[in-house]
């Protein structure tokens, strides 16, 4: 027996309907990709553009010192060790390696500009001048640098050279892991898909409310109630 044919009826009508969208927003409907893909995709371009600190950050380079420093750096592995040397050597550096260890004599400023330049290749999408720099995949290049710069950030703070140290920490963090997280996207401005972003906010919320108010007329046309 049903109490309340009519809450159940109503609640059952909600509930089948929120199956049914969420059906479709699993489908790919949108450009091959499903709801959720789509709007992940959309929001990460639209982050894309407020998430560009390399001006800011090369700025902070500028100001270190000219003198060169040496700096001994230890990394995952022999493999990436070598991978790592051309980085340095095309910067400019003087390198030396030893099994997964690297001594690396070079100025600062000139380092780490030229590795804000490969994550600026990298963030405009451009791999394939990076790739072609060092002869493997520019993702493995990027990631050879965060390495590096974590590395360099240990020696410098043990030679108390800590301004490079945080300069350096700040290269590693704002400009070539954001570099490396967004390659492959391509950046929007949240006022050209403005309309899109609202739909999506007010969608969310009002199908949140759609399932609540489906599962209360259900439970209440069972004659299930909430009571104090």
């Amino acid at each position: 027996m049903i109490p309340n044919k009519k809450k159940f009826t109503t609640g059952l009508i909600l509930m089948a309907m929120f199956v049914v969208i969420l059906v479709a927003i699993f489908m790919p409907l949108f450009n091959g990709h499903n709801g959720l893909e789509y709007l992940d995709n959309l929001y990460n371009s639209i982050s894309k553009g407020s998430a560009y600190y390399i001006d800011t950050v090369r700025t902070e380079v500028q100001t270190l010192e000219q003198s060169n420093l040496t700096m001994n750096l230890t990394l995952a592995s022999e493999l990436q060790a070598q991978q790592t040397v051309p980085l340095f050597m095309k910067a400019g550096a003087q390198v030396g390696q030893e099994g997964n260890q690297l001594t690396v004599t070079g100025n600062m400023a000139k380092i780490l500009g030229y590795c804000l330049d490969d994550a600026q290749l990298m963030y405009d999408n451009d791999g394939a001048a990076v790739s072609a720099k060092y002869g493997y995949a520019e993702k493995a290049a990027l990631y050879n640098w965060w390495s590096a710069l974590k590395a360099m950030d240990f020696s410098l703070k043990k030679q108390k050279e800590f301004k490079a140290a945080k300069i350096a920490e700040t290269v590693k963090a704002k400009a070539v892991e954001t570099a490396y997280n967004y390659y492959g996207i391509e950046g929007q401005n949240i006022s050209d898909r403005f309309g899109v972003v609202l739909f999506s906010l007010i969608f969310y919320v009002v199908y949140t409310l759609w399932y609540g108010f489906g599962i209360m007329n259900l439970f209440e046309g069972w004659g299930l109630r909430l009571e104090h």
